[in-house]
C-alpha cells in the first residue's frame, strides 16, 4: 500500500504564499501522477493542479499563475506551491497519487489545512 503524508499548511493572510509537501511511501513514485484536491465547508471537493509522470502540468482556472505544481522523485514528495493567497483559497488540501491516465490505482494523503484570513 501507498501512504501520503501532507505538511505545510496553517494561517496565512491575504497576498501571503504556503507550500505544501506531499511525502509518498511507494518505491514507484516517479511512476504516479500527482494531484492536489481541495474542499471547502459546503463544496464539493476540485481539482487544484496535477503533475503527470513526464512532468506535464494542469491547473484549475482559479490558481492558474499563482500555484505552482512540482515533485520531486529522488526525495519521493510532491509540492504545492501557492502564492497570493485568497480567502477562497480557505480549504483541506489534499494530495493524490494515481496511475497516469487512469485511477485505476488511486492514494490519498490525510489532508492540510490552509487558512487565508486577516
Amino acid at each position: 500500500q501507498v501512504q501520503l503524508v501532507e505538511s505545510g499548511g496553517g494561517l496565512v493572510q491575504p497576498g501571503g504564499s504556503l507550500r505544501l509537501s506531499c511525502a509518498a511511501s511507494t518505491n514507484i513514485f516517479s511512476s504516479y501522477a500527482m494531484g492536489w484536491y481541495r474542499q471547502a465547508p459546503g463544496k464539493q471537493r476540485e481539482l487544484v493542479a496535477v503533475i503527470t509522470n513526464g512532468d506535464s502540468t494542469n491547473y484549475a482556472d482559479s490558481v492558474k499563475g499563482r500555484f505552482t505544481i512540482s515533485r520531486d522523485n529522488a526525495k519521493k514528495t510532491g509540492y504545492l506551491q501557492m502564492n497570493s493567497l485568497r480567502p477562497e483559497d480557505t480549504a483541506v488540501y489534499y494530495c493524490n497519487l494515481h496511475t497516469p491516465s487512469n485511477f485505476l490505482r488511486t492514494y490519498w494523503g490525510q489532508g492540510t489545512q490552509v487558512t487565508v484570513s486577516s
